[in-house]
């Protein structure tokens, strides 16, 4: 498995790059901005992008799509819950003085427990409403367990509800009942900052105790 992860964008969104080593072929979590950074990592790597997974339609998660998608023809992909987010990108942008193109459409829609897999890498989505209404995160499974928990779940915090949908006590349920129950040696890759572990946020995590 090929895994990468780099900030991108203003708000230093993590974006994630998982690749299968045989087929080539690989999937692109939350490209927020800075498109030609991550295109330039995927040609160094080799690899063509066939999925674009939203862990969330926020701006600093999904305005690189668009530019993406044009040059690889990757599927979009996000919770339909969030389909209202990702189409007002022109509104959430102009809160910040900047100015988008439209967003393409969404190619699929993401629920709990689908499956998004390149080759013999993939994962499993697991719908953790609470920072936006469609928030997700996504689970790898194997010898060396990842979750993606994009805004959901960060080291020793917790995504912030007071923007367009959010609520403190769904976010807080998602986190105790799909999230800590992983095992506790599971990395977690959130959607800005340093990477942790279940058993880290589980002993540290103010928010749950």
């Amino acid at each position: 498995m090929i895994l990468e992860t780099f900030p991108v964008g203003a708000f230093q969104c993590n974006c994630s790059i998982l690749g299968d080593e045989e087929t080539r072929e690989a999937i692109v979590i939350d490209p927020g901005e800075d498109v030609s950074t991550i295109l330039e990592r995927v040609r160094e790597l080799g690899l063509t992008v066939k999925a674009l997974v939203h862990t969330h339609a926020h701006l600093d998660h999904v305005s690189g799509s668009r530019a993406l998608k044009l040059a690889t023809g990757a599927e979009i992909m996000l919770h339909k819950d969030d389909e209202w987010l990702y189409q007002n990108l022109a509104m959430q942008a102009a809160m910040f003085g900047w100015q988008v193109d439209e967003p393409l459409a969404v190619d699929r829609y993401l629920k709990q427990g689908d499956t998004v897999a390149v080759g013999k890498v993939g994962g499993e989505i697991l719908f953790t409403p609470g920072h936006t209404p469609g928030s997700l995160c996504f689970k790898v499974d194997g010898t060396d367990p990842v979750l993606f928990s994009g805004d959901t779940l960060f080291q020793q915090s917790i995504g912030r509800t007071d923007l367009w949908g959010g609520s403190f006590p769904d976010i807080i349920q998602s986190i105790k009942k799909k999230l800590l129950v992983l095992p506790g040696d599971t990395l977690v890759i959130p959607g800005h900052g340093e990477t942790t572990t279940i058993d880290e946020e589980k002993r540290m995590n103010p928010f749950l105790r």
